[in-house]
């Protein structure tokens, strides 16, 4: 019996590669990258984010800072009013003003609000 032989010109050539469509974009080096890019994107927002806000405290604080002098003067204007009214009305019922420091200097009053009328119950 004969032995069983190649045919004349070789066999055919064996497919041993995957017969599979290109993948695309999504490669897992393309994924990771587009990750790092959005993360890079995030990372430059929130530190911006957090230096407006600094920037925007900061100007707040100056402007609080620049407002004092005025709101001084007019604390200030007030008091005086009020001094100028409590001599008038104490001078109305007294008859006299009367120093209750032994100086010339001002004091400045401290006042207490109480109500009316008091209930005891």
């Amino acid at each position: 019996m004969p032995q069983d032989m190649p045919p004349v010109g070789g066999y055919e050539a064996v497919q041993f590669k995957r017969n599979l469509p290109f993948r695309g974009l999504f490669r897992p080096g393309t994924l990771i990258a587009g990750g790092a890019v959005l993360m890079a994107f995030g990372w430059y927002k929130l530190v911006t984010g957090i230096r407006e806000q600094n920037e925007l405290a900061r100007e707040k604080m100056w402007a609080r800072i620049h407002l004092i002098p005025l709101l001084q003067a007019e604390e200030d204007r007030d008091q005086v009013r009020r001094h100028l009214a409590d001599q008038a009305r104490e001078k109305e019922l007294l008859g006299e003003n009367i120093k209750v420091y032994h100086s010339d200097r001002f004091v400045r009053p401290t006042f207490a609000v109480t109500p009316a009328t008091v209930s005891k119950e």
